[in-house]
């Protein structure tokens, strides 16, 4: 694991959001490793780029590729983030983008809590080959 730290809570009782906050930095992260690895764009072209591959739109289409690859108990941890309850939407996305984005988020945050690097690697290649932003 990039950083290993001995959870002192639960992973199963910890809220959906607080999975989704550590999930939006895993996605975020292993996006710009990608581009940076892949391409030779300049600073302020890979942010723009990333963007397209982290937003809510993005994820929400991301979902749609990787949700056949999911486990019982994944798509489990994916409903509990999709349903959970968040004061504001993003302001370029449906609720449904949104909701789906924070359920990816917490999906990615809860297998990286675990130690699932492999896992999260495996999910993370099926979303990038099928995925082509706009």
């Amino acid at each position: 694991m990039l950083f290993t730290q001995k959870s002192e809570v639960d992973i199963h009782e910890m809220s959906p959001l607080a999975l989704a906050f550590v999930g939006d930095a895993v996605l975020e992260l292993l996006v710009r490793a990608r581009l940076v690895g892949t391409t030779r764009l300049q600073p302020n072209r890979l942010h723009t780029v990333a963007t397209h591959y982290v937003s809510a739109h993005a994820q929400n289409l991301e979902l749609d590729i990787i949700g056949p690859m999911l486990t019982d108990a994944e798509a489990a941890v994916l409903r509990r983030g999709k349903n959970a309850s968040k004061a504001t939407v993003a302001k370029h996305a449906t609720v449904q983008e949104y909701r789906a984005s924070t359920g990816f988020e917490c999906l990615l945050g809860w297998l990286y809590l675990q130690g699932r690097n492999d896992r999260i690697e495996e999910l993370f290649n099926a979303m990038w080959d099928g995925y082509k932003p706009e």
